[in-house]
């Protein structure tokens, strides 16, 4: 069994920077892939971004990979998601997601969710 669990920055103004982290733990597979996941009011969870656990291969979404970076400590079994140049629109919460069976896009492609932490980015 994996828990994870989100910390960072909580809002940021229109231009700024956030560094979301997120900390697993438990028994972590070669094939262990995290990623993030967000979901604006109103909408569904959206993928962000995904990394192996085992190695450094990454995954970003196109509208979003000049801007959000997704990085990992692998010592500390954490993994990052540095967002900058942020706009109003970025807003939702953010939810770290991982599964033993490798790096996905969608929702039901990940077992383990954290709980979420609300990002707010003002105008």
């Amino acid at each position: 069994q994996v828990q994870l669990k989100e910390s960072g920055g909580h809002s940021a103004q229109a231009g700024g920077s956030l560094r979301l982290s997120c900390e697993a733990s438990g028994s972590i597979s070669s094939t262990f892939c995290m990623a993030w996941f967000r979901q604006a009011p109103g909408k569904s969870r959206y993928w962000v971004a995904s990394i192996y656990a085992a190695g450094q291969t990454t995954y970003h979404t196109n509208d979003m990979k000049e801007r959000f970076i997704i990085s990992q400590d692998k010592a500390a079994k954490t993994m990052y998601l540095q967002m900058n140049n942020m706009k109003p629109e970025d807003t939702a919460i953010y939810y770290c997601a991982g599964d033993d069976n490798g790096c996905e896009s969608v929702v039901a492609g990940y077992k383990y969710w954290g709980q979420g932490i609300q990002v707010t980015v003002s105008s």
